[in-house]
């Protein structure tokens, strides 16, 4: 009650916004659609001390990453709010991504950190069909509309042209990362997509420090710190089971991200 007294000064708050699961558009995991009203109210509701991002995430899009990135970057700037990302498990690839949105990344000795590269991973089909009996047919005006198709053989000119978006992608990550960075970064190995325990990431300048949210906020913010978390909200069919088929398939897929990272 006392925030509502004249005069009275209130206690230090800090909002916390979870940025938890893979990033992906749709109403699953983290995107800039699911999450841009619990960002903007956790900037903007109680003036807050400081702003705490939750981050556990193996990746996933990059246009997403960057969506939610940027969102948190301008508020941040329009309010002059501090920001501090707290790593759990993970935070590689398009996780990552969202930590450096951080003014400072915290991380526990044994989080995963960095992954900055470009991945696409998939199959080929193409004996499987020759000895089921199977035959492709496919139609398209433009020779390049079926580009990567695993259903028959691998071409080098689609190979190359995936290397050039996927260049594209990484140099944009890359400059995010030192943009954010900075002077912190320590070598330049750091960019080859390999990934590293929160310790060795604090040596490396992918990490400010070890630390965990509320003894960290404390610390900074003192002992009466109170804390506001915010997150998306879930639909209506979430919430009665009517997308229960959809949410095994995306935790199947979140499983198989996790464990890229030796994590299940």
């Amino acid at each position: 009650m006392k925030r509502f007294i004249p005069f009275v000064k209130s206690d230090p708050r800090v909002a916390v916004i979870r940025l938890n699961g893979v990033i992906a558009s749709g109403s699953r995991g983290i995107s800039d659609a699911s999450h841009a009203s619990a960002i903007e109210k956790a900037f903007s509701k109680g003036k807050p001390k400081a702003v705490a991002l939750v981050v556990n995430s193996p990746g996933g899009s990059p246009v997403q990453s960057a969506l939610v990135a940027a969102r948190i970057r301008r508020l941040a700037d329009e309010k002059t709010v501090p920001v501090h990302a707290f790593v759990e498990d993970v935070a590689a690839s398009g996780g990552y991504w969202l930590a450096c949105a951080a003014d400072q990344i915290w991380v526990d000795p044994s989080s995963i950190v960095g992954s900055i590269g470009v991945i696409s991973a998939s199959f080929g089909f193409v004996e499987a069909m020759g000895k089921l009996g199977v035959e492709r047919r496919v139609h398209t005006a433009g020779e390049d509309k079926s580009i990567l198709d695993p259903f028959r053989p691998e071409r080098a000119e689609d190979v190359a042209r995936l290397k050039d978006i996927q260049r594209d992608i990484h140099a944009a990550f890359i400059d995010h990362v030192k943009s954010r960075r900075g002077a912190r970064l320590e070598g330049e190995d750091l960019f080859t997509g390999a990934f590293w325990t929160g310790a060795r990431g604090v040596q490396l300048g992918l990490a400010d420090g070890i630390g965990h949210l509320v003894p960290k906020m404390k610390e900074l913010y003192g002992d009466k710190v109170r804390f506001a978390v915010y997150g998306p909200r879930k639909n209506l069919l979430s919430r009665f089971g009517a997308q229960v088929i959809a949410d095994l398939d995306h935790g199947l897929e979140e499983r198989a991200l996790y464990a890229r990272y030796g994590l299940s």
